[in-house]
């Protein structure tokens, strides 16, 4: 008897379940809807459809792949940021729904701003979001990696936004005192916590991306001095940090920054962390 969406879906989500999968009904769905070319709103309203043999065994490649660790998103090519739509390979992190708290940030922080730099762009979620919310804003986008700039580029001219892109480290080629904003999710995890990170992260996510050196922060340290270089007086500096990283990260603000705020993600803990660049007291 040929498999339904009804029951394809049902035994996939008992593999799902006995594996340990995470949210193991959602990514059922995500992946079955996928094998099918449909939205998921089509599996609840075709449960009795009969899954073709081609789509079937796409499918039991697809739950295959994510019972041995494969985030769902990798599978599929595709994760939902700001309200679009962002294809993303193993080249580059998966954009968090937290990390939208960063647009947010900048668009409220500094909503006159032309000029803005997202470093570290990775698919380039936060850069390209901010190019299309704020077509005023002019969007330069960095990496250190040649292979996340190529999906940053593919995702900008999908969604149609006008950006730039350079391949370097932090803001290395980026022009001094040139910025209005500048926006990251830099690597911060340190490499010590390896072990502890669930291994679709550990496993398939780029390591470039995810781990700071030392213990992790020592990322914000030349953050904020590349920050100090290329933004202009009255600048924003807006960074995404862990969860524990607040007391140790704020005091490494020197006496230039003014106007130091923390924002909570959802789960309430502190997860960006913004200031204004004020060399000397200018601008104030």
């Amino acid at each position: 008897m040929d498999a339904t969406l009804q029951s394809a879906l049902a035994t996939a989500v008992e593999r799902f379940v006995k594996g340990g999968v995470a949210e193991a009904r959602l990514s059922a769905e995500v992946l079955l809807a996928h094998a099918i070319g449909r939205e998921r709103v089509y599996l609840f309203a075709h449960p009795e459809e009969t899954l073709t043999p081609e789509a079937g065994r796409s499918f039991r490649r697809f739950v295959g792949e994510r019972l041995n660790g494969t985030p769902t998103q990798y599978i599929t090519g595709r994760q939902e940021f700001f309200g679009r739509n962002f294809m993303v390979t193993p080249d580059v992190l998966i954009p968090r729904h937290e990390t939208e708290h960063q647009v947010e940030t900048v668009l409220r922080r500094q909503p006159g701003a032309r000029h803005v730099a997202d470093i570290g762009c990775g698919s380039g979620a936060i850069g390209v979001s901010l190019a299309l919310e704020r077509p005023s804003y002019d969007l330069t986008l960095t990496d250190i990696s040649p292979a996340a700039l190529r999906v940053a580029r593919e995702n900008a001219a999908a969604l149609g936004a006008k950006v730039r892109f350079l391949c370097c480290d932090l803001g290395a080629a980026l022009a001094p005192a040139y910025f209005d904003a500048v926006v990251s999710n830099p690597p911060y995890i340190p490499i010590e916590a390896r072990e502890r990170l669930p291994r679709e992260v550990r496993d398939h996510e780029p390591h470039v991306a995810l781990f700071g050196s030392g213990q992790g922060n020592g990322i914000y340290r030349r953050l904020i001095a590349d920050a100090e270089r290329i933004l202009r007086p009255g600048g924003l500096l807006s960074f995404e940090i862990g969860y524990q990283d607040l007391e140790t990260v704020s005091p490494m603000f020197g006496k230039d920054w003014r106007f130091i705020e923390a924002n909570q993600d959802l789960a309430g803990w502190p997860r960006v962390l913004s200031a204004f660049f004020h060399p000397g007291g200018i601008g104030l």
